[in-house]
């Protein structure tokens, strides 16, 4: 198959245009997706286009891109709702073909036939969605790795990375994973209650050693932190992307007890 020419063709940002011949758009929590991204993009010659600055702005971008590929983290075995959203309602009438690869701790589910209909609902071809391995970061529920665990799973994360890469370069479609009625469960029963039910804020908070720097609210991509009396306090339009508690530089900011003697983990902290 004849390789795609992923070199760019055209830009100019005015306030809602970018024109590229192959963009990677990502959404991250605490680093993974950026990652991927970031290695991506090095490999394939393509743009880079931060999905957590827009989301937060709140702004309308038109994607001019013929090749677009997606990343973004998992959440309840699906891309994330307010990643879904901004693609819904973004202008993506000059994009051709859209690969999604998304980063999780252990399994993405169903997340493929979701992203499937999203292709449809936007008229381009759906060109797979590939699944990669990185380290565990939702201290929410579960343990997150220490710092060598961390490099540990990266470091395996690498050579998939590439391999993705290679075949998005060749123009190839990623291959389908498996289908079976457990991951159709996860994704289609489990994630619509994982919104209600988990994803809610009221258990952040700052204890004494909170010094107000407002690094929590910096990264808040739905702008749900304010910080009132040198504090921050909590919205309710929280999404769980974890950046405001394992970012936080102190680490004064726990999720009720669930956060408890846990270590905080985003990628810069690694050190790569």
């Amino acid at each position: 198959m004849k390789k795609v020419n992923w070199h760019m063709v055209r830009y100019t940002m005015r306030s809602i245009e970018i024109y590229y011949k192959a963009m990677i758009l990502y959404f991250s929590g605490t680093g993974n997706s950026r990652y991927v991204a970031e290695k991506i993009a090095v490999s394939i010659k393509g743009a880079l286009l931060n999905l957590n600055d827009l989301i937060k702005k709140n702004e309308a971008i038109a994607v001019q891109a013929e090749n677009v590929i997606i990343v973004t983290p998992t959440y309840a075995w699906r891309i994330p709702r307010i990643v879904r959203e901004w693609i819904r309602k973004a202008d993506f009438s000059a994009v051709k073909r859209v690969w999604f690869v998304m980063t999780c701790g252990s399994e993405i589910g169903n997340a493929s036939a979701y992203n499937r209909k999203i292709c449809r609902e936007k008229g381009f071809e759906y060109m797979g969605t590939a699944q990669i391995i990185m380290p565990e970061n939702y201290i929410a529920m579960f343990d997150v790795p220490d710092k060598d665990e961390a490099r540990a799973i990266i470091s395996k994360a690498d050579p998939v990375i590439e391999h993705i890469a290679r075949k998005i370069t060749a123009g190839e479609k990623l291959p389908s994973e498996k289908d079976s009625l457990y991951y159709r469960i996860l994704s289609g029963v489990v994630n619509p209650l994982f919104y209600p039910f988990c994803v809610k804020s009221k258990l952040f908070k700052a204890d004494d050693k909170c010094t107000g720097c407002g690094k929590c609210a910096q990264n808040c991509p739905l702008n749900n932190i304010n910080i009132m009396d040198g504090k921050p306090v909590w919205g309710k339009t929280c999404t769980h992307c974890m950046a405001c508690i394992c970012y936080c530089p102190t680490e004064t900011i726990e999720y009720g007890r669930k956060s408890k003697g846990k270590p905080r983990y985003h990628l810069e902290g690694l050190e790569l």
